[in-house]
C-alpha cells in the first residue's frame, strides 16, 4: 500500500471516520471518478492546487465536480494572486502526485477554501492520496476535518 493511501486512511481513522476507501482503476477525470463510483457528478470533491504568488504556498480548492474554480474569485479569497502549481510544488507540500491529491493526509497543513455545492450533498467521493483511490465520506465534516473555508469560487 501506498505511502500516500496509508496517511489518507490514518487520517479518516484519527478523526474517527470510516476510511472506506475504494480502488477504481485510473479515472482522469470528474466524470469518469462519477462514473465508476456511480455517483452524481457534483458528488465528486475534486481537490484543485494552485500556488500564491506571493507566498509560494500551495492553497487548496475542493470544489464540485462540475464546477470550475475562478481564478479571479480564488485570488480574492486567497488574498494574493494565484498561479499553476507544479507537479514538484504539490508533491513537496501536500506529499500527493496530481489526481491524487486528498482533501486529508497532507504532509503539511495547508489552506483550504469549499465550494458550498458540496453541501447539497449527503455523500461525496474524494481523492484517497492516489489516482486510483477515492473515498466516500459525508461533506459536511470537510470544514473541521480539513479547516476548509466554505466560499464562492467557482464560475
Amino acid at each position: 500500500m501506498s505511502k500516500s493511501l496509508n496517511r489518507v486512511r490514518a487520517a479518516l481513522e484519527a478523526a474517527g471516520l470510516p476510511a472506506d476507501i475504494r480502488e477504481l482503476g485510473q479515472t482522469r477525470t470528474a466524470e469518469e471518478a462519477a462514473a465508476a463510483v456511480g455517483c452524481a457528478l457534483d458528488q465528486i470533491a475534486k481537490s484543485i492546487i494552485f500556488r500564491g504568488e506571493d507566498s509560494g504556498r500551495a492553497i487548496l480548492f475542493l470544489t464540485a465536480g462540475g464546477n470550475r474554480v475562478s481564478d479571479a474569485k480564488a485570488s480574492a479569497l486567497a488574498g494574493e494572486p494565484l498561479g499553476k502549481a507544479d507537479a514538484a510544488l504539490i508533491r513537496a507540500q501536500t506529499g500527493f502526485a496530481i489526481g491524487g491529491v486528498a482533501p486529508v493526509g497532507h504532509l503539511t497543513p495547508i489552506r483550504a477554501f469549499l465550494d458550498p455545492r458540496l453541501l447539497d450533498f449527503e455523500t461525496v467521493w474524494a481523492a484517497a492520496g492516489t489516482p486510483r483511490h477515492v473515498f466516500p465520506l459525508d461533506p459536511h465534516v470537510l470544514p473541521g476535518l480539513t479547516g476548509a473555508e466554505a466560499a464562492d469560487f467557482t464560475l
